[in-house]
């Protein structure tokens, strides 16, 4: 069986490298670096099963011989990334998806989208099911992320209706764990950089806004398990932890986690910050057999592990 990853460089990319590799498959990856890190894969070069290409999806994409599986994960993801790059993050999920949706239509393959909870904005509903549509601002900050994504979706919908292909949608929540990049801007990796340096962590808004974090190790379970799954073409998914948590417990957590003296420092609330955001998993439970397995503490103790190593790095 052979894949094709794009944005395999990044978080959760060079993860699934890792685990459709451990898997038996041969993995092709994609990623141009612009968030993604070169570090995350070092350790897969020379590997027999894989290949790496240095290529934007943005543009036309063709890879030789067969492809069963495209995962489609090229995005930048954090706030701070898309913020900064608003018009690219636009296009790689957009013509991006695009060009991967027609080399999976091309080869047969079947097709994997990695969507976000972004999708839902600041839900009125709660927790979010995949039935619901959301509450987004389409001309606000986050649009350029949050809109691409649904602009994916629906482009996804449309090659499944006309072209049959077998796509699948994954709305990923909130996910934390090794090769986090300290400076993207993401809650986890920022409050856990902060605690240990002792420095003040920054909490947005007062911290009444809810989230729920997803281990690293259970959300590439989660995606596997989409992936080779038969029998659930055209369907959306969430992915992610049921438990929920504040922003201002979660700092409160971190900083008993690493025994750190760093104050917390109310901010002001950052513009269309969603006030709750947890995943209804009853889909992935039935669909699936999927649920994490990791609690929030027990993630976050081996999260601490791994910075602490990397910062010693």
């Amino acid at each position: 069986m052979r894949v094709l990853i794009t944005g395999c460089a990044g978080f959760i990319g060079s993860h699934l490298c890792d685990k459709f590799l451990a898997e038996g498959f041969e993995v092709i990856g994609m990623d141009n670096f612009i968030t993604g890190s070169p570090d995350n894969i070092a350790h897969l070069l020379g590997h027999p099963r894989f290949r790496f290409i240095h290529y934007n999806v943005v543009n036309y994409i063709y890879i030789e011989g067969p492809l069963d599986i495209i995962l489609h994960f090229a995005c930048p993801a954090s706030p701070v990334d898309y913020l900064n790059h608003p018009i690219h993050t636009m296009k790689v999920d957009s013509l991006g998806t695009l060009n991967t949706l027609g080399l999976a239509k091309l080869k047969s393959a079947r097709y994997v989208f990695a969507s976000s909870s972004e999708v839902y904005g600041d839900p009125l509903v709660h927790p979010q099911r995949e039935d619901y549509w959301g509450n987004v601002n389409p001309v606000g900050v986050r649009s350029v992320y949050s809109e691409a994504k649904r602009f994916s979706e629906a482009l996804c919908m449309a090659y499944y209706r006309e072209h049959r292909v077998d796509v699948r949608i994954l709305r990923i929540f909130n996910t934390y764990g090794e090769r986090m990049r300290i400076g993207d801007g993401r809650v986890v990796p920022t409050f856990l950089y902060k605690a240990l340096r002792g420095e003040p962590i920054p909490v947005h808004g007062g911290g009444t806004q809810t989230r729920s974090f997803c281990y690293i190790e259970d959300m590439v379970e989660g995606i596997f398990r989409a992936s080779v799954k038969d029998g659930i073409e055209g369907e959306v998914i969430n992915l992610g932890s049921p438990e929920e948590i504040s922003i201002l417990d979660l700092a409160k957590l971190v900083v008993e986690l690493t025994n750190s003296n760093s104050p917390i420092q109310i901010l002001e609330a950052r513009e269309d910050d969603p006030k709750r955001r947890c995943p209804d998993i009853t889909k992935a439970k039935n669909l699936l057999g999927w649920e994490p397995k990791t609690s929030l503490r027990d993630g976050l103790k081996k999260t601490i592990e791994w910075l602490k190593s990397y910062s010693r790095r």
